[in-house]
């Protein structure tokens, strides 16, 4: 069997056991939650306004039956597991419908948003990183040693109040939200069709490039809030690969031979340092994945973060909370496995290594 099918396989086989594992430990901390608090979410609206605190009691120990709140963790974990089955992933109290079907609704506007971040972060990183690292000392890298130490160092819900008052409260460039409500009121009312959810996708598709150019000005903030940390970190990865690197033989050699530098950087040496810079490419992917709510809230895109934060709003919402939960680790499982499965494809290595292991 080729190495690259092995490596694939491998990896492809952790991702169940991976789930398994952080699936016990997340319903393992819901269970923390008495069974009488987790009853009330399932309390009905229509009560009588005058119950007996036995009546109450009553009700509460068939909610808490009906739901196996009560039951031992094997028992409560598998009817939960159950739910994962079968398309709904259990109703949530909070939500007022299933968890599922409301994370895949959310979902265009936070896969959106990551998109775009990642298009940001991914070559600015790279570009600035590996410029940086050529030219060590220069201009441009104590310009960007610089930007990446406030990248790094300014909180991500700071910068987005930064951002708001300079440019949409002073200047109107850029806003908070998917789209103005002009827009919004038309998409409402039919006369544009949502093929994939995603606006600036589906303003493309429907020929309307005002709301293309709408969604945009709306992108911008968060996707820049989102990015800079990931930029920073991915450019002093590849800055300090970049600096290994090109003290090696086979760059000597390269200049003596009389090559353009271009071609030395972006041909031979670029190769080189892309192993650990992908390391830092996939948990930026991850990170971003998981770390897009701050962005959500404040800059008030209505994706799966409103799920949690409503989950979390007052007494935990299992269904919820642990649906959010799966549908993050799936997606960060998922995507590790793509970038494991590409650095592998990039570099021999990588696979080499892990099969021995």
């Amino acid at each position: 069997m080729p190495p690259l099918l092995q490596f694939v396989i491998r990896r492809f086989m952790s991702i169940p056991v991976s789930l398994l594992v952080i699936t016990m430990v997340l319903y393992g901390g819901v269970m923390l939650t008495p069974p009488e608090a987790r009853a009330t979410l399932y309390m009905p609206d229509n009560l009588p306004p005058r119950l007996t605190d036995q009546q109450y009691a009553n009700i509460e120990e068939k909610i808490i039956r009906l739901h196996h709140l009560r039951d031992p963790f094997p028992v409560q974990y598998y009817f939960w597991v159950k739910t994962l089955f079968d398309g709904k992933w259990g109703y949530s109290p909070s939500l007022n419908e299933y968890v599922l079907p409301s994370l895949l609704r959310r979902t265009p506007a936070t896969l959106e948003l990551a998109v775009y971040s990642l298009l940001l972060l991914i070559p600015l990183g790279l570009v600035s990183g590996v410029t940086a690292g050529w030219k060590r000392s220069g201009s441009f890298d104590r310009g960007f040693r610089a930007l990446a130490f406030l990248g790094t160092s300014i909180p991500p819900f700071i910068l987005a109040i930064v951002l708001l008052s300079i440019f949409y409260i002073n200047l109107s460039w850029f806003f908070p939200g998917r789209l103005d409500l002009a827009y919004t009121l038309e998409i409402s009312a039919g006369n544009f069709i949502p093929y994939t959810g995603m606006m600036t996708v589906d303003a493309l598709l429907n020929g309307r490039t005002d709301i293309l150019d709408n969604a945009f000005r709306h992108l911008a903030m968060p996707a820049f809030t989102l990015s800079i940390y990931h930029w920073a970190t991915l450019g002093r990865v590849t800055r300090v690969s970049m600096l290994g690197e090109k003290r090696k033989e086979y760059v000597t050699a390269a200049k003596a031979r009389g090559l353009v530098e271009r071609k030395i950087v972006w041909k031979h040496v670029f190769r080189n340092i892309l192993t650990p810079s992908l390391t830092s490419m996939a948990l930026s992917a991850t990170s971003i994945v998981t770390g897009v709510f701050v962005s959500e809230i404040i800059y008030d895109i209505d994706g799966i973060s409103g799920v949690i934060v409503r989950a979390m709003s007052g007494i935990p919402d299992a269904p919820a909370a642990l649906g959010f939960a799966m549908y993050s680790v799936i997606m960060t499982l998922l995507l590790t496995f793509f970038l494991d499965v590409t650095q592998a494809i990039l570099d021999p290595r990588v696979r080499e290594g892990v099969l021995k292991t």
